[in-house]
């Protein structure tokens, strides 16, 4: 486990790179989608997922999943893919067998993998992650 602690833009960095090597069809796909990391999920994100504690949100994606869009669909919003510092640090030391740097990457795909119409299941059986 490095001893570094990542600050936000740190977060980003890491998270931009981490789209920056998606395959080409999917890098200019996720390039649309704005990309926010902050150090808590707000309240009302976590009412909305019936999630009790905010250690228990990593990520989120809000937005219309590309295999859900339709040319006749007016965005009320842009497709967002959040990243929630502290949480993803929660787990990081409660875990202490994965590089930060790893985990924001998993975190980052695994959002934009929502984006891009995938469930958890789907991105579970091509992903495995041990949580």
């Amino acid at each position: 486990m490095t001893a570094d602690i990542p600050d936000l833009d740190r977060f980003e960095d890491i998270a931009r790179r981490t789209v920056e090597d998606f395959p080409p069809p999917f890098r200019s796909a996720a390039r649309d989608v704005l990309l926010r990391v902050t150090d808590w999920p707000t309240d009302e994100m976590l009412a909305s997922l019936e999630i009790p504690e905010p250690t228990g949100l990593t990520g989120l994606y809000e937005g219309i999943p590309m295999t859900h869009k339709s040319v006749m669909d007016m965005a009320h919003e842009p497709d967002t893919v959040w990243l929630f510092r502290e949480p993803i640090l929660h787990e990081w030391r409660a875990r202490g067998d994965v590089e930060i740097d790893d985990l924001i990457a998993h975190v980052t795909i695994h959002e934009f993998a929502h984006h891009f119409g995938w469930s958890d299941d789907e991105i579970a059986s091509v992903a495995p992650w041990q949580y």
